[in-house]
């Protein structure tokens, strides 16, 4: 793994291919070293690899090693691909220019302006917009420097990472981006220890209170297992509620600079690119428990109350919206204006959503949705019932009707089912999950070690037992590309990795995000013939098993999908495809043109499947 800007010089100089290494061609006899050192190191680590995967248990595990014969034939022919693009210089790709450091696809305001978008979808995601696909490679800020490992990575973060201003901090107005402090190439947050987040605390067992808990502490005890917060600030709020572990997913629209999301992401917290100014969000109806907004700055009883129906939609029975802003917003309605008056827009959209508003404090307040799905049949003159019930919402225009409440998810989040009538609601069998579940247990065992320096180094030595393992914590921002039951999640957090996951459902793939976000776990639908909708440099691990040939079988490109990970990707971050050979080797292709170091295993179960380990460089401009 490159560790510094010197290692990096070291190793770049050290392979004339790449167009960021220096010109001097490497002699014979250095050549002929590094091969025998290659095949040194492959005979002499097979047995430690061997071993470390005999230990993992016998069922269902892949079996993740080859032969001395397989694994020295793939070194030759890594060697002889790595230096045969020597000669193709002319088909490696460029740079992006400077003004996509910190861009994201289908988020451009000009270009939706031309295409005759206004009144605020000009700031909404559009990538029919998006034609001519640029295919080059998301260079990195020039005072980039990698993140802080968890949990040091919380709380402080590089200035040079983000897109943020010195007035655009000193403008923020969010009580939660205040809990910051800007110093020189620092930005520090307060700490979520409970010592000097006080502010934050006290705000969260103040909704706990008014809920009618004792504290914070007894969430879980309403039912609320994950928050969805829209306009986070910068995630201090998010973090608190990570360290009661809820799963709070930070919600925020697309900023060119001073991003709510990015800077989130930055910090190691769940966040993902979103509003509702047109469309409806990426996830199923009856998805969260809370939905929590301070001062998120958006007009509830715009649109004749269809931000309010697109909270209703994705709030599950029983479940809380929070609000906390100023009693006053100009001629707009608000939270508390013209109390008990019926001329009142927002306190009409209220009542005919069958919202009980459970208490008002300092400018906070909660409502709680309302368990009886028939209780809307009084509001069908405002808010009729949808005629349609559509399972999975993918960017769908905002509708002016209530969705969920003939859906069997239908149940108050107070009363948790069982796990066996959880399965039954979502057409799962257990047994099937529980396979699912063993299969990332030994995957995990399995292939976590070869994450590791040991396999990309350029001077390997034998291991030894004195090598430790990986850290838990080298890596914090993962997504499953491909989630299925979000079992990978569930052997992370199982194995004590301190890590969260973007579980991604793929268009067109079985309808398990319900499922997924039941159990607690962050996840959203996506179709991967598009950009996801995330800023460059967020995530330290992507996963996919499967989803190259389910990209083929939609006819989209395996290429534009590499760039695209490549963009999401941080530098010296981890890329680990599970698929067949046929499009592993494509993959693989791709991957050295854009400079990560790839290598292929054999899942050695007498089937056609391989594993691509990546790891992308660390290059400075």
């Amino acid at each position: 793994m490159l560790k510094t800007g010197q290692q990096l010089e070291m190793r770049t100089s050290s392979h004339s291919n790449l167009p960021f290494a220096m010109s001097q061609r490497p002699q014979i006899n250095w050549l002929l070293l590094c091969i025998i050192s290659v095949f040194g190191f492959i005979a002499l680590s097979r047995s430690y690899l061997s071993g470390k995967f005999d230990s993992a248990s016998a069922s269902a595990r892949p079996n993740i090693y080859s032969s001395y014969r397989r694994l020295r034939a793939q070194a030759e022919n890594d060697y002889l691909e790595l230096r045969n693009l020597g000669a193709n210089h002319v088909n490696d790709y460029s740079l992006c220019g400077k003004e996509m450091e910190n861009g994201v696809p289908c988020y451009n305001v000009s270009a939706n302006l031309l295409a005759g978008f206004k009144y605020g979808e000009e700031f909404d995601r559009h990538c029919e917009v998006l034609r001519n696909k640029q295919r080059c490679l998301t260079r990195s800020p020039k005072d980039y420097k990698i993140p802080l490992t968890w949990p040091g990575g919380r709380d402080v973060i590089w200035s040079g990472n983000v897109k943020l201003s010195k007035d655009q901090f000193l403008s923020s107005g969010s009580k939660m981006k205040k809990l910051m402090l800007l110093e020189e190439n620092q930005i520090a947050f307060h700490s979520n220890d409970g010592r000097t987040a006080d502010d934050v605390r006290d705000y969260s067992n103040q909704i706990a209170k008014m809920i009618g808990l004792g504290s914070d502490n007894e969430f879980h005890q309403a039912g609320v297992r994950n928050v969805l917060d829209i306009g986070c600030g910068f995630g201090s709020f998010g973090a608190h509620l990570l360290s009661l572990k809820l799963m709070a997913v930070c919600m925020a629209a697309y900023e060119s600079t001073g991003s709510q999301v990015q800077l989130a992401l930055e910090r190691g917290l769940p966040a993902i690119i979103g509003n509702f100014i047109s469309r409806q969000l990426p996830y199923p109806s009856l998805s969260y428990d809370m939905v929590h907004c301070a001062q998120c700055g958006i007009f509830w009883d715009d649109k004749d109350g269809m931000f309010l129906i697109e909270v209703d939609r994705v709030l599950k029975p029983g479940g809380y919206l929070v609000l906390t802003s100023p009693r006053s917003r100009g001629r707009r309605s608000s939270p508390g204006s013209k109390r008990g008056s019926a001329s009142s827009p927002f306190e009409k959209f209220i009542k005919k959503l069958c919202w009980n508003l459970l208490s008002e404090q300092d400018g906070t307040f909660i409502w709680q949705k309302t368990t009886d799905s028939h209780c809307y049949a009084s509001s069908k003159d405002l808010f009729p019932l949808c005629k349609r019930e559509d399972g999975l919402s993918y960017y769908k225009p905002l509708v002016k009707c209530i969705s969920g409440t003939t859906s069997k998810h239908w149940t108050p989040i107070q009363n948790r089912s069982s796990a066996s009538l959880e399965f039954q609601i979502h057409g799962i069998h257990p047994q099937e999950f529980s396979q699912d579940l063993e299969f990332w247990r030994s995957s995990l065992r399995n292939y976590w070690p070869l994450l590791s320096p040991l396999i990309f180094s350029d001077h390997p030595k034998r291991p030894s037992d004195e090598d430790p393992d990986p850290p838990h914590n080298m890596v914090r921002n993962v997504m499953d590309m491909n989630a299925n039951y979000a079992g990978l999640n569930a052997a992370l957090l199982e194995g004590g990795h301190s890590v969260w996951v973007m579980n991604v459902v793929p268009m067109g793939e079985s309808s398990t995000l319900p499922f997924i976000l039941d159990l607690g776990f962050a996840g959203v639908v996506h179709n991967w013939c598009e950009p996801f909708p995330t800023y460059p440099r967020t995530y330290d691990m992507l996963h996919a098993k499967g989803l190259l040939s389910h990209l083929v079988s939609d006819k989209c490109s395996i290429t534009d999908l590499i760039f695209d990970m490549d963009r999401i990707l941080r530098p010296e971050g981890w890329v680990v495809i599970s698929d067949k050979i046929g499009v592993i080797e494509k993959a693989r292709t791709v991957a050295a043109r854009l400079h990560w170091e790839a290598r292929v295993v054999d899942i050695d179960n007498g089937t056609d499947q391989r594993l691509l380990l990546c790891q992308k460089p660390f290059f400075t401009n």
